[in-house]
């Protein structure tokens, strides 16, 4: 069974057609990239999978269940977890501090109990466990305002660990970094794979083609090709809409 099933979504804004009857399947454990060219949709797809965006047609099955209907929150508790393209984090509190926020938040918690719930150990020990699983057990209690961008990505990425997730929607985690940063991302994400489901939205081709299972090329709202990398590098129309001279590029 599909982790993810996605069938016949549509999207309209006017006369726009953001979303056009898009089909998508996610597995188990899979690394599903989704590329395209500025304004093909891709964020439009991403809003409508967590259920920050309502379809006007189709259905979202997550292990087997329609989820079309259901909040954001419900849907967090289901199993999803979403970066966004800019990072949100809390620049005054530590990074071990904003892990055990987002645990809690997940968990149902107001933040105005954060005190007493701030010495609860399990709480403490998924927040660490978070971290360390994307590097940065060395900066537990650091303020998020001293980290680099590059550790606000990996910061970001552990507060949605915290929430127990099952699927990883991921947008443009590698935005804005330079070299050195972009190879520690690649290398985290590699670390996730076959962990969780992970739906990445991203631009960087070299992160996409050396992590990705599968590839979901999107064009004015519709997939014009799903495959594995070394189709969708092949792939005449996919080269002619997107990638152009990157198709070739070994």
């Amino acid at each position: 069974m599909s982790l993810l099933r996605v069938s016949g979504l549509y999207k309209r804004f006017g006369g726009l057609t953001a979303t056009d009857g898009v089909e998508l399947d996610i597995e188990p454990g899979e690394l599903h990239a989704v590329i395209g060219p500025n304004g093909a949709g891709k964020t439009t797809l991403i809003n409508q999978l967590s259920g920050e965006l309502a379809p006007d047609a189709g259905t979202i099955a997550f292990e087997g269940r329609d989820i079309t209907a259901l909040t954001v929150h419900q849907r967090a508790l289901a199993g999803f977890s979403r970066s966004y393209q800019i990072t949100s984090v809390f620049p005054e509190f530590t990074a071990l501090q904003n892990v055990m926020l987002a645990a809690q938040a997940h968990a149902g918690h107001s933040f105005r109990f954060w005190r007493p719930v701030a010495g609860e150990a399990a709480l403490i020990e998924t927040a660490r466990a978070a971290l360390e699983q994307v590097g940065l057990s060395h900066r537990t209690d650091v303020e998020v305002a001293a980290l680099a961008h590059g550790e606000h990505r990996q910061l970001e990425i552990a507060m949605t660990l915290a929430t127990a997730p099952k699927l990883l929607l991921l947008d443009e985690p590698m935005a804005g970094m330079g070299q050195h940063e972009s190879e520690a991302m690649i290398a985290l994400l590699a670390g996730l794979k076959g962990r969780y489901g992970i739906i990445l939205v991203e631009h960087d081709m070299d992160a996409v083609f050396a992590l990705a299972d599968r590839i979901s090329v999107l064009v004015y709202g519709r997939v014009i090709a799903c495959d594995v990398p070394a189709a969708i590098r092949g792939n005449a129309e996919v080269r002619e809409a997107y990638l152009g001279d990157e198709a070739v590029a070994a």
